[in-house]
C-alpha cells in the first residue's frame, strides 16, 4: 500500500491567530493623549498601545462603521455607488451646528456624494440619510451598527446613533477602531478613495480634509478624524509604504489616538507613532501560501497521509529596536527617522534599528493521527512565533477534515501490511 496524500488539505486550510505582547514599549507620559494604539494590518499585531480598552466618546471616528456598512452592501449589491437617494424629514434630526452637507428634504443626492461628504466633510446628514436607506430607519441601522461591531470584535464598544453625537450609551475604545479601521483597509478597500480626497465639494460648500497629514505625506490615505468637547480631537490613520520584500512590497499600518488636546496635536502624535512603528518593527514571513506545513498520519482510510498545506502567507511582526529601555516618543526625529538618546558622556546618540531579528518558530501537531471517519472541521497544526523568548503570535491552522472509512476487510489488510514492514506513522513536521 503506498502513501497517498488527501489533496483536500490544500484547498480548504485556514488559520485563526492569536497576537501577544507589545514589540515596543513606548513610554505614555511622552505621549499626548488619553489613549492610542498602533496596529499592523497584515499581521493583525499590536505594537504598541496606551489605555487602549478604556471606552471613551468617540465623536465621529463613528462614521467610520457607518461607511463600513454601506461599503459591505455595495460590495454584496444591495446598494449602488451611483443610486440616486430622496432626503427625507430624518434630517431634521441634524442641529445647525452640527457639521452637514445641508440637505434638503426632497432633494436628490447619490450614494457615491454621501459617502464622500460622510467621510471627507463628517457630514451628520449624509450619516442618516445613507442610514435610513440602508436599513429603513435610523434605530435598525443602530442595532446593525452594534452586530457588526459584535462580529468584528469590538467587544467595548456600543453605538446609539449614526453621526457620533455624544451620548452616555455612545462609546468605543482605541483598540476597538483599530479593529474597525483593518477591516476598512481589508474587507472595504474603496473606503480608501474617499478618505485620501483632498477636500469636498457639492451645491456651493466647500470642505477642506481634515486629515492635515494628506498634504504632508504621500503614504497616508485615510482614515477618519473626529472631535467634540466630549471626546477632545480624535484621529485613526493609516499609511502604507514600501518594505523592500518581494513577499509583502508593501506594508500598512493603523495608529489611533483619541483624546489629544488640538488638530495639530492629534496629527503630529499620530504621525509620529506611525513613522517610530515604521521605523523600528518589520514584518517576517512566516507561511507561504501553498507552503507544505506537515503531514499527519490516516488510519482506517484508503489515504495514509493528510497533507497540510499554507492557503495564503502568514506574517509577524518583530521588533527592530535594540534596547531595553522605554521610549521616549519626544526623542524621535522625524527628519532622521530615527530615536535618540543621552549616552555616558551626555551626548546625544542614535539608536539604529537591528539588522537581523532572533526570531524563532516552534511547531506540533495537534492531531497525532486521523482515524476515519471523519467529516469535521478540527485544529491540525499549532505555530507558535518567539522573539527574544516572548511570545508574539499564535497561528491555529485549521482543516475541514473529510476521510470515507474502509471496511473491516480493508481495514485487516493495511494492518497486515503496516505490521509486515514494521512501519509506525508520526505526524512530520515541515515548518
Amino acid at each position: 500500500m503506498n502513501a497517498v496524500f488527501y489533496l483536500l488539505a490544500s484547498c480548504v486550510l485556514l488559520c485563526s491567530t492569536t497576537s501577544f505582547a507589545n514589540l515596543l514599549n513606548i513610554d505614555p507620559e511622552s505621549v499626548e493623549a488619553e489613549a492610542w494604539t498602533i496596529l499592523d494590518s497584515q499581521s493583525g499585531q499590536v505594537i504598541a498601545e496606551h489605555n487602549s480598552h478604556v471606552q471613551r466618546a468617540p465623536a465621529s471616528l463613528t462614521k467610520m462603521m457607518v461607511a463600513y456598512i454601506a461599503l459591505k452592501d455595495i460590495q454584496s449589491g444591495k446598494l449602488q455607488r451611483h443610486e440616486m437617494l430622496t432626503v427625507t424629514p430624518v434630517i431634521n434630526q441634524v442641529m445647525s451646528d452640527e457639521s452637514q452637507m445641508r440637505l434638503k428634504v426632497g432633494e436628490q443626492v447619490s450614494v457615491d456624494t454621501l459617502l464622500a461628504g460622510l467621510i471627507v466633510m463628517s457630514a451628520n446628514d449624509a450619516a442618516l440619510v445613507l442610514a435610513e436607506r440602508i436599513s429603513g430607519s435610523v434605530p435598525l441601522f443602530v442595532a446593525r451598527m452594534n452586530s457588526e461591531a459584535k462580529a468584528m470584535g469590538m467587544h467595548n464598544s456600543h453605538f446609539s446613533n449614526p453621526p457620533g453625537i455624544t451620548m452616555p450609551d455612545h462609546y468605543s475604545t482605541a483598540a476597538d477602531f483599530a479593529l474597525l479601521a483593518q477591516a476598512l483597509v481589508n474587507e472595504t478597500p474603496s473606503y480608501l478613495y474617499y478618505s485620501k480626497l483632498p477636500d469636498f465639494r457639492y451645491q456651493g460648500i466647500y470642505h477642506a480634509a481634515t486629515n492635515i497629514l494628506l498634504k504632508t505625506d504621500p503614504s497616508v490615505d485615510g482614515l477618519k478624524t473626529g472631535f467634540t468637547k466630549a471626546a477632545g480631537y480624535n484621529l485613526a490613520l493609516t499609511a502604507q509604504r514600501d518594505a523592500d520584500r518581494l513577499d509583502a512590497p508593501t506594508r500598512r499600518l493603523i495608529v489611533v489616538v483619541l483624546g489629544t488636546p488640538s488638530i495639530q496635536k492629534r496629527a503630529d502624535v499620530a504621525h509620529k507613532l506611525m513613522n517610530l512603528a515604521y521605523t523600528y518593527t518589520q514584518n517576517e514571513r512566516i507561511i507561504a501560501k501553498g507552503q507544505h506545513l506537515a503531514d499527519i498520519p490516516v488510519s482506517q482510510s484508503k489515504y495514509t497521509w493528510f497533507q497540510v498545506k499554507g492557503i495564503q502567507s502568514e506574517v509577524v511582526t518583530t521588533s527592530l529596536y535594540p534596547l531595553t529601555t522605554p521610549i521616549d516618543l519626544n526623542s524621535y526625529q522625524a527628519n532622521q527617522q530615527r530615536l535618540y538618546v543621552k549616552n555616558a558622556q551626555g551626548l546625544m546618540q542614535i539608536i539604529e534599528p537591528l539588522s537581523t531579528t532572533k526570531t524563532q518558530v516552534q511547531a506540533n501537531s495537534k492531531q497525532p493521527v486521523l482515524n476515519a471517519p471523519l467529516n469535521q472541521k478540527m485544529p491540525l497544526v499549532e505555530i507558535k512565533v518567539y522573539q527574544n523568548k516572548q511570545l508574539l503570535r499564535n497561528i491555529q491552522v485549521e482543516n475541514h477534515v473529510q476521510l470515507e472509512q474502509l471496511n473491516v476487510f480493508q481495514q485487516f489488510m493495511a494492518w497486515c501490511h503496516d505490521l509486515w514492514h514494521g512501519i509506525q506513522r508520526k505526524a512530520n513536521i515541515k515548518l
